[in-house]
């Protein structure tokens, strides 16, 4: 299920964005991947302090950037008639990065993630 949640280092990117959503995972100061069997909601400024952050999902994190910035990130597969296997490039609105590059499904969203959280940083 670990598969689910975004990587350590965008979870804490976004929550230095003011990623604010209810997540029942977060991450612990030495960046484990932590349920909340306690009933805390993990964006709690009392719960999470120093490296600690919220674990989001995959979902959670676009639909953020959704909602609150208007970014609408999305992965995309490549298919090729001569048969190559497939892979994926990530958009953002009608901005896709180049289709020569090749990307798993999890590393396309990643990107796209890294992207996002790009555009946001030089807006603010």
């Amino acid at each position: 299920m670990e598969r689910e949640f975004v990587p350590y280092d965008i979870a804490l990117a976004l929550k230095e964005l003011g990623f604010d959503e209810e997540c029942f995972w977060w991450y612990d100061f030495q960046k484990e991947l932590r349920k909340d069997i306690h009933g805390f909601n993990t964006n709690s400024k009392y719960f999470m302090v120093g490296t600690s952050c919220s674990a989001p999902l995959y979902q959670q994190a676009f639909r953020w950037f959704r909602e609150k910035y208007n970014l609408k990130g999305h992965v995309e597969a490549v298919e090729y008639l001569d048969g190559t296997p497939n892979t994926y490039h990530w958009c953002i609105f009608d901005k896709c990065n180049s289709g020569y590059d090749q990307f798993t499904h999890e590393e396309a969203e990643l990107e796209c993630l890294k992207k996002l959280i790009e555009i946001v940083k030089d807006k603010l």
